[in-house]
C-alpha cells in the first residue's frame, strides 16, 4: 500500500470528524468555527497529499511523528468540542 494512504485516511477521518459534529451540534454557541477547525485542517492534509512534490516530505521520520501526534491532537479537540 501506498504509505501516503495512511495520511490521507487520518485526514478524511478529522474531515469526517468535523462534519460530523457540524450536523449533530447544530445551534451550539460557535459550532461553526469549531468544526471549521476540523474540516479546513482534514481537507487540507488531504489535499497536500496528492501534490507529487511533497511527497518525500511526508515520508520523512520527523513528518510521520509529526503527522500521528497531529492526528491525535486532533481527535482529542474533536472530542473536547
Amino acid at each position: 500500500m501506498n504509505p501516503l494512504n495512511y495520511y490521507r485516511f487520518g485526514a478524511y477521518a478529522i474531515l469526517a470528524m468535523g462534519l460530523i459534529n457540524l450536523r449533530y451540534q447544530t445551534g451550539s454557541e460557535a459550532n461553526l468555527p469549531k468544526s471549521s477547525a476540523l474540516i479546513l485542517l482534514g481537507l487540507a492534509v488531504l489535499l497536500l497529499t496528492f501534490i507529487p512534490a511533497l511527497k518525500n516530505l511526508f515520508l520523512l521520520k520527523i513528518s510521520k511523528v509529526v503527522g500521528i501526534l497531529g492526528l491525535v491532537a486532533s481527535i482529542v479537540y474533536g472530542f473536547l468540542i
